[in-house]
């Protein structure tokens, strides 16, 4: 029985925004470690708990039936996500060739989840 990938694909996009978070904490956790030890950065302690509720999610998502093959490339927005939360908090700005490839990565994942129906 074939099952709709939605939901999983929602799932690994929220899981997606978790992991992007997971990094962005794990960046700031790493600029602490100069000056603070492991045991008390806050920081890489939310990067972790934030890589476990994506595990969570990718569980959750298999469970409902989702393909590897439709569900976790669409985890690979987590890039893109990464990428704007720096832009936005961070002011980092992209050259004109990361912007041609995050746009076809957008496509590549687009066009995965548009063309899951035909998965059986």
């Amino acid at each position: 029985m074939a099952h709709s990938q939605t939901l999983p694909i929602i799932l690994n996009l929220i899981a997606a925004l978790f992991g992007a978070l997971g990094q962005y904490f794990y960046k700031l956790g790493a600029e602490k470690m100069k000056v603070l030890p492991l045991w008390q950065n806050w920081s890489i302690a939310l990067g972790v708990v934030s890589f476990c509720f994506v595990m969570v999610l990718f569980v959750v998502s298999y469970r409902l039936g989702g393909k590897i093959s439709v569900v976790f490339p669409v985890y690979a927005t987590t890039f893109i996500w990464g990428t704007l939360l720096e832009m936005a908090i961070d002011k980092q700005t992209l050259s004109l060739p990361q912007w041609v490839g995050t746009f076809l990565v957008i496509i590549g994942i687009s066009m995965i989840a548009a063309f899951s129906r035909q998965v059986a």
